[in-house]
């Protein structure tokens, strides 16, 4: 698989702390490796929508959608809750 960071996702990682990019950066490299994986706790946003849900910390998350054998990252945001 590889990775493609949407203009808005490429502003937000400009705009992290480098605590938020290093855990990002490990989240990605474990999405990579494994969708599965338990720390990043990958879901589908919304039901039947494309778009997916992972962690990055306890309080950032970061979307993507999946097409073809590419993760396509949309953004990345203080978790909402």
């Amino acid at each position: 698989m590889r990775t493609r960071f949407s203009e808005k996702a490429t502003a937000d990682y400009a705009g992290l702390s480098g605590v938020v990019r290093r855990a990002f950066q490990k989240q990605l490299r474990l999405l990579l490796a494994d969708m599965r994986h338990p720390s990043l706790q990958a879901k589908k946003y919304g039901g039947a929508s494309a778009l997916w849900q992972a962690r990055v910390s306890r309080h950032w998350r970061f979307y993507f959608t999946i097409r073809g054998d590419t993760y396509e990252i949309v953004t990345i945001i203080p978790h909402p809750k």
